[in-house]
């Protein structure tokens, strides 16, 4: 009889059968264009991570092993360019996420022109960066409306990307403007979901506006924290577009990002497999920090 109840519990009905089969129809394509388009490329790329490939030369891929990762380990440019990628995700961390979070406090209301402010503050997002750098590169050009401002003022032109105690931070301050209205409305989501009895029942004990907000709201949200901080840190971790177009990793290597130096590697030196080396460093450096702030979020809510 248990064997019966078994056979007869693992038999699938026809119904069931399609509704698989179906599920396989729609999954299947996805599935296989994540697999050609992702992990083959990222395959291929670790395998050339162990090689020492230049296209120019005849000879192919010369495989080498872990040589290729203790070279870029052992790189002073290296280090460099990874201390220039760190603080350029942390200095935009450090404008971007106060200012959203405010902002997200402001307009979590109901005043005339509400919508039309957080439309206005969200564009920006969906701008392609390119155009946005285009954009500012001719702001900080010596013709441009800062160094026009300037000029007004009876201030001297400032040489914003071609200076190197300038270059950097400019680029902070064009990328947080960028990513400022995407964070503004994660924040202002999580706004949203917070009970509103809790805010009531803080200011029925006596709780200000700014201790409700240190000892309910602030807790409340730092799930949502967490996550701007963690995705906007792998996602400026990744930068070169913006650096590209308007330093091109000058003056004098100070905005040189690790992407910029992989990208010289790989298209300028032709030294691909340095530069795939260099990539997957970097991929296991962004994996490892974004592992560490969710582990840490999971302490900070027992």
């Amino acid at each position: 009889m248990k064997t019966t109840s078994t056979a007869a519990s693992r038999r699938v009905s026809p119904s069931r059968r399609g509704q698989r089969s179906a599920a396989w129809a729609m999954v299947l394509p996805a599935t296989i264009i994540l697999f050609v388009v992702v992990a083959i490329p990222i395959g291929y790329g670790f395998y050339l991570s162990l090689t020492s490939y230049n296209p120019v030369e005849t000879t192919g891929p010369r495989f080498h092993g872990l040589a290729g990762y203790a070279e870029v380990l052992t790189s002073a440019e290296f280090w460099r360019a990874l201390g220039v990628t760190g603080a350029y995700a942390v200095g935009t961390l450090i404008l971007t996420v106060p200012a959203a979070l405010g902002l997200a406090l402001l307009v979590n209301g109901k005043f005339p022109g509400v919508g039309l402010f957080r439309g206005m503050m969200y564009l920006p997002r969906v701008v392609s960066l390119v155009a946005v750098s285009m954009i500012w590169l001719w702001l900080y050009s010596r013709e441009g409306f800062f160094n026009y401002a300037l000029d007004l003022v009876g201030l001297d032109p400032v040489e914003f990307l071609t200076d190197e105690s300038t270059a950097l931070p400019s680029l902070i301050v064009m990328r947080a403007w960028k990513a400022l209205g995407g964070s503004m409305i994660i924040f202002l989501a999580g706004l949203q979901t917070i009970p509103q009895e809790l805010i009531q029942s803080a200011a029925v004990d006596g709780a200000g506006r700014l201790r409700t907000f240190r000892h309910v709201t602030l807790p409340l949200l730092m799930p949502i924290t967490t996550y701007v901080v963690v995705v906007d840190l792998i996602y400026l971790a990744q930068s070169f577009s913006e650096i590209y177009i308007l330093t091109s990793g000058g003056p004098l290597g100070s905005t040189t990002v690790v992407n910029m130096l992989v990208y010289k590697q790989a298209f300028e030196n032709f030294q691909l497999g340095e530069a795939s080396a260099m990539a997957f460093v970097l991929f296991c450096m962004i994996f490892a920090l974004a592992y560490a702030n969710v582990r840490l979020l999971g302490r900070s809510k027992k």
